[in-house]
């Protein structure tokens, strides 16, 4: 009961002031694109997507509006001829409107106000069988939303939403791996409430599908009829408007975990602090290294790809690269990985010596690689015909990575990063 009451008080809502204003500038630019497709004498509609259209838009400090337009089926290069309607759109507005690189590029530009639009081109299908993309699924998806919402279902999914964005789970960019706007539209729609569904998902602890159609008689034909690739991550939740779809598919372990962690804390203690985003606190972390004993380094990285999922995926891929490149010297204790937007990003590691490892070189018998590996170490053995070494850990991890950045430039540059640098 104290988390209902607690709840109740709760509201992430836009004012109708704000839908309004919101809903005004939209339509306007929608019909700046409608007039570019028939000056073109292109086969294609717009519709507003995303949450505006489903009505589950939740109160942030920025909003990305989705606007689509729906090609014929004729059409193939989509991107290309959106972008020569986008480019009259433009010159009338006298706006820069960028490209955007993804499975399919798609175009956004700033519209003041904390309001940004992202122009998504899409095929107009029948039936999600004909889709060429998974963007083409939109549609059905604003569909199915609307279908279920009421003013309940959609004051859950605000909070939900405003949750996961504090927690730094929301998203099924590659760098976030979390819940997509659409997957937790899902869930409490599956639900019916924010605190159901969390009380349901802190139990998880296997790989569980959720099928709210019920399209599958039983639960393990999933495991047949679904690409494999889509199964690996803790919530395989089958699209409602398309059996073969796991909405959920970008979900994996680890964001899912801390998830679980932050929503039994709230359990326990309910605070507003949770749908509260936070800059990540070094003073907090610095003080659990000292805690622990260990050493805190904020590490900050630089990539040239585009900003967005390219250049935020790079810079994660890369941060989860150096990782287990500490790892084989220094036990890591805790880690933060942060990026918003821009080529830079931010990783914090708390981390701990582990005074002394063992190196693994060649067979005896290989006498040029043994040879060399004897000459490389000092204190080396033999076990079971293989040679081993005793590597002392006698340097930090501040000086690991700036010996790191200073001789391993090739493998930095192909990775797309362009600095590795050391905060002091």
């Amino acid at each position: 009961m104290k988390i209902k009451l607690f709840l109740k008080k709760l509201d992430f809502g836009l004012e109708k002031k704000e839908i309004s204003e919101i809903r005004k500038r939209a339509n306007y630019f929608v019909e700046m694109i409608k007039k570019s497709i028939s000056r073109n004498g292109i086969d294609a509609d717009v519709f507003v997507g995303g949450s505006f259209a489903k009505g589950t838009i939740t109160k942030n400090q920025e909003y990305d509006i989705d606007i689509f337009v729906r090609f014929g089926w004729k059409y193939e290069s989509l991107s290309d001829i959106l972008e020569g309607l986008l480019r009259d759109v433009g010159k009338s507005m006298k706006i820069s409107i960028f490209r955007m690189h993804g499975s399919r590029d798609y175009f956004r530009f700033d519209a003041g106000d904390r309001i940004s639009f992202e122009i998504i081109p899409v095929v107009r299908i029948k039936k999600v069988r004909e889709a060429r993309n998974v963007t083409d699924l939109s549609y059905f998806h604003v569909n199915y939303v609307k279908r279920n919402l009421n003013k309940n279902i959609a004051r859950e999914i605000n909070l939900v939403k405003k949750f996961c964005k504090a927690r730094r789970v929301y998203g099924a960019e590659s760098y976030i791996n979390g819940f997509s706007g659409y997957g937790l539209e899902c869930l409490i729609i599956y639900y019916k409430s924010f605190e159901k569904m969390i009380r349901e998902l802190v139990k998880i602890k296997e790989r569980i599908v959720i099928d709210p159609a019920k399209h599958y008689k039983k639960k393990e034909n999933v495991f047949y009829e679904m690409n494999e690739s889509k199964l690996n991550g803790p919530i395989i939740l089958v699209d409602p408007t398309w059996k073969e779809r796991n909405v959920l598919a970008a979900l994996n372990w680890e964001s899912f975990m801390k998830f679980q962690s932050d929503c039994k804390r709230f359990l326990k203690n309910p605070s507003g602090k949770f749908f509260e985003f936070e800059s990540i606190d070094e003073k907090k972390i610095l003080e659990f290294a000292k805690s622990k004993k260990a050493e805190f380094v904020h590490v900050i990285l630089e990539t040239n790809r585009q900003e967005g999922d390219i250049a935020g995926t790079k810079l994660k891929k890369f941060a989860q690269f150096l990782e287990r490149e500490i790892s084989k010297y220094f036990e890591v204790l805790s880690k933060e990985f942060s990026y918003s937007l821009g080529r830079k990003a931010d990783f914090y590691i708390v981390a701990k010596s582990k005074r002394e490892i063992i190196r693994i070189g060649p067979p005896k018998e290989m006498k040029k690689g043994a040879s060399e590996f004897r000459k490389k170490n000092k204190n080396v053995f033999e076990k079971n015909g293989i040679l081993h070494a005793k590597v002392r850990v006698d340097f930090s991890t501040r000086e690991f990575l700036e010996k790191f950045s200073r001789e391993e430039k090739k493998k930095i540059n192909e990775m797309s990063i362009t600095n590795l640098s050391v905060k002091t």
